[in-house]
């Protein structure tokens, strides 16, 4: 091997490696905020960042390992950190652009498992070779930094630690700063810059690879500049916000007729702001029916977990009289743009907290809990297990009742909502269920009194306002009872997000097959006409 200037210093060599480990814990972290609008943020989603990432990691292992055995050129190992550092630094912009043309194709290619397929073939496309490539330096690096076999050992080891300790700091730095701070897309070009720096300060130090140097440094500058250009939503063009917290991606959609939140770009609202007042036409309304279930008439204690902008607690306030109304959200960033384009008022309090933590540390006892922590396929399973019910059972007044938004209907035997109804029904005495009209939402209504469908029959007589009487005739009307089955989550097992994924699955399949029969019947121009 050549002797280079830069690489008799070992400390180069070991801030390579640890800022090589550093950026592939940026980079994976950063990929889940990449997918998450588009595919959810589940373990599901996890499980296929996590096992291509390992994929391309043990790959460039491999590679980086016959190639400093074959060819022991620092040149490469630097050449190949700088085409890292362009190809991190394109993927706040090209990305985004992968994820829609993925999604695209397999509209009209697969027929189950679409999300899983999708998120899969997007992460291979899009994260595959730039950790393939950033693989290669640890075996690389031991070719440079071992001179005698006698202290291999501890060679090795120094190379270890320098990679592990940057990536505990890749772990920590993206999550609790620069993700909050300045968004997913600069924290790619920020390891990305890191990067190219360790690339350049070789090549310079080397007085050789300038041509690549300036080419990699152009690239660079060109996806910093692009790399805000298109949001997560890119399509949107009335968007009153968009950005990210240390939990979600957030999406404020505002018309003349109403303000929504959202947290996927896919699918799904999770809350909504009637400009003028009254129903919303959403589950919301349904949900209305529970403190009218509760057989005192005087104050009601209501809490919201999962407060998201305060639409269910706007309402409360709005059709109950005496109603002393809290909520918890675990996003504390969703709290502050209710307050701002939600006008959720300051007299409502909201506790940043995880709802089950909250009831743990909580003595107070409610009358109505409304428990809407769900999103999409992204549902807390320590939420959803009897354990987390029987703590909210033991939060309830005498003949208290708990109402659960559930997000996923769908007539597919053993769905999620069947687990979630049999794991209540184990808890309460009694449970009722009410499908949302024109969605997939289904709320259920669980006690330990039960006369609660009587107890509304008779407070729907006593409502005075003939909006919501009509609402709550209605879900008088398709109040089901629910007995329940052999089907429990707890604490120990709860597999909430195979489950989940099933239910989004078939939905997605009916949605998409208007879609598949326009392709085979008209081609890719069809698909264009109708706006795809």
């Amino acid at each position: 091997m050549k002797s280079y200037n830069i690489l008799r210093n070992k400390t180069y060599l070991y801030l390579t490696e640890f800022f090589a480990g550093m950026s592939v814990m940026a980079v994976e972290l950063g990929a889940s905020r990449l997918l998450a609008p588009y595919f959810s943020s589940s373990q599901i989603v996890w499980t296929i960042i996590i096992g291509t990432i390992m994929i391309a990691m043990a790959l460039g292992n491999i590679f980086g390992g016959k190639s400093a055995d074959k060819n022991p050129n620092p040149d490469k190992l630097y050449g190949r950190i700088l085409i890292a550092a362009v190809w991190i630094a394109a993927i706040p912009f090209v990305g985004k652009l992968v994820i829609i043309g993925v999604s695209a194709l397999l509209v009209v290619t697969v027929s189950t498992n679409f999300l899983i397929w999708a998120a899969f073939i997007a992460c291979m496309v899009i994260f595959v070779f730039p950790l393939f490539l950033l693989g290669t330096v640890t075996p690389s690096l031991v070719k440079y930094t071992v001179d005698s076999l006698d202290v291999s050992g501890r060679t090795v080891g120094m190379l270890n630690a320098a990679n592990t300790i940057g990536s505990i700091i890749g772990t920590f730095v993206p999550t609790f700063i620069s993700i909050p701070a300045v968004g997913t897309a600069m924290t790619f070009i920020i390891f990305s810059g890191i990067l190219l720096v360790i690339g350049l300060i070789y090549f310079i130090s080397s007085h050789k690879g300038i041509l690549k140097s300036i080419v990699a440094t152009v690239l660079f500058i060109v996806f910093l500049l692009c790399g805000n250009l298109i949001g997560f939503a890119f399509w949107e063009n009335n968007l009153a916000y968009e950005g990210e917290s240390v939990y979600n991606y957030l999406q404020v959609k505002e018309d003349e007729e109403k303000t929504t939140l959202s947290t996927n770009v896919l699918f799904g609202v999770q809350s909504v702001y009637m400009k003028n007042g009254g129903l919303t036409g959403l589950y919301y309304d349904y949900a209305l029916a529970a403190p009218f279930m509760t057989e005192e008439n005087g104050e009601k204690d209501i809490l919201i977990l999962g407060m998201g902008s305060g639409t269910y607690a706007k309402q409360c306030m709005e059709y109950l009289d005496n109603a002393n109304i809290e909520g918890v959200e675990i996003d504390d960033k969703i709290t502050d743009l209710a307050h701002k384009y939600f006008e959720l008022p300051e007299n409502i309090p909201v506790t940043t907290y995880d709802g089950r933590a909250f009831l743990n540390v909580s003595d107070k006892k409610y009358d109505v809990i409304m428990v809407d922590a769900y999103q999409d396929i992204t549902i807390p399973f320590q939420m959803s297990s009897a354990e987390f019910f029987k703590l909210v059972k033991s939060h309830l007044k005498e003949n208290g009742v708990m109402v659960v938004n559930m997000n996923m209907r769908s007539n597919k035997e053993n769905n999620i909502n069947y687990y979630l109804s049999d794991t209540i029904d184990s808890v309460f005495d009694t449970v009722y269920t009410a499908d949302v009209w024109g969605s997939t939402n289904r709320e259920l209504f669980a006690s330990d009194n039960a006369d609660i469908d009587k107890v509304l029959d008779k407070s729907i007589g006593r409502i005075t306002d003939e909006e919501l009487k009509r609402q709550m005739d209605m879900v008088y009307t398709v109040l089901e009872p629910y007995s329940g089955g052999e089907r429990i989550f707890t604490d120990d097992k709860a597999p909430v997000e195979l489950l989940g994924m099933s239910v989004i699955d078939d939905i997605i399949s009916r949605e998409l097959a208007y879609y598949k029969n326009i392709f085979r019947t008209q081609g890719i121009e069809g698909l264009l006409n109708v706006g795809f």
